[in-house]
């Protein structure tokens, strides 16, 4: 089958990476264009992954004709800008996460897809591995009954990326939150079934970032310029009675072994279960017995790639976006909330 669907991609030098393999998979989709603003990156990653249409500038990108799909991948500040403007010259747009950095900027891509006609979607690719996909199932077929309660973190010990995207707000928005919360909050908020948050009680800490020899095993020291927060915890209210308990961060003191330690609990009124370990634990109140299940089997593949290629076949099939934007919002008003909640030192309510 030819590829006949051309993909352009703004900012190459970072997690762009993770998506070129799926690009490269894709039966009907290929990399078409790159964009990037510093020089020396576009023309070497240009080279290593055969693509000649370099753009300096994502606008000429953007008003490319032969381009079909604008995959965004540069620092969060702009994800919503550039959506909006490449869904309005008639592109499709998948968009690294977060979708963006406030409920409000979310919204303006929201309004820009639906006049567009053209699909948007949030790369979350936690929820394209094969653990997260059996969980999901077991869930969907009420394994776990009615889930009222979950816990869920994401905790690093010295592991911050310390490069101006992630720790200058004026580009990044937030720290861990917008970084890393945005994985384990959205797969857990996949897993309930999207009930609607209505209020959040947050706090934030840049403690550790702030004490003298701060460093960082992905990046060295922490630079002085740092501005963002290091930590957070958030209590949050859904409409259906539920409730959730999430906790994110770059510096903690916490054992996460080499990389980090990323965990969610559910529990229903028919069992509990655990991700990653993909463990279902239920009750027997007639036998008095404890059951703990092990999910055996799970699909396999790179996420990161699933997600492209499944972009592209939503796109060429016309289905819905495989992350819609409004699952979305939803996780970005709780991060929003959050922020707004540890500068007020109270919980507020959440209207978007």
């Amino acid at each position: 089958m030819a590829k006949t669907l051309k993909v352009g991609i703004i900012g190459v030098g970072g997690i762009a990476g993770a998506h070129f393999p799926g690009w490269h998979a894709s039966p009907i989709a290929e990399m078409a264009a790159f964009a990037d603003l510093v020089p020396d990156v576009l023309k070497r990653v240009g080279e290593a992954q055969g693509v000649s249409k370099l753009y300096d500038d994502p606008k000429d990108l953007i008003a490319d004709p032969d381009i079909d799909i604008v995959d965004i991948c540069t620092p969060n500040m702009y994800h919503s800008p550039l959506a909006v403007a490449a869904l309005g010259a008639g592109k499709h747009v998948i968009c690294e996460k977060p979708l963006a950095p406030t409920p409000k900027d979310i919204q303006k891509m929201i309004a820009a897809r639906d006049k567009s006609g053209k699909l948007l979607m949030t790369a979350q690719h936690f929820r394209f591995d094969g653990k997260s996909q059996a969980l999901k199932a077991e869930i969907d077929g009420g394994a776990l009954g009615n889930v009222y309660h979950a816990r869920s973190w994401m905790l690093r010990r010295s592991g911050a990326p310390t490069r101006p995207g992630f720790i200058l707000k004026q580009h990044s928005g937030g720290g861990p939150c917008i970084d890393i919360g945005v994985h384990i909050l959205d797969l857990t908020l996949w897993m309930m079934g999207h009930p609607k948050p209505v209020s959040v009680s947050g706090v934030t800490q840049d403690v550790l970032a702030k004490k003298p020899g701060a460093f960082s095993n992905w990046g060295g020291p922490i630079p002085k310029e740092w501005d963002v927060e290091e930590f957070a915890a958030a209590f949050v209210r859904f409409d259906n009675g539920a409730t959730l308990i999430l906790e994110v961060s770059w510096l903690l003191n916490h054992k996460s072994g080499p990389g980090e330690d990323m965990q969610m609990w559910l529990y229903g009124d028919q069992g509990g279960a655990h991700w990653p370990h993909n463990e279902i634990l239920t009750t027997n109140n007639t036998t008095k017995q404890h059951m703990d299940t092990l999910l055996q089997n799970s699909a396999g593949g790179e996420p990161h790639a699933k997600e492209c290629i499944a972009f592209a076949e939503a796109v060429k099939g016309g289905l819905p976006s495989p992350v819609p934007a409004e699952q979305s919002l939803d996780v970005i008003a709780i991060l929003d909330g959050l922020y707004r909640s540890a500068a007020k030192g109270k919980e507020v309510a959440l209207k978007y």
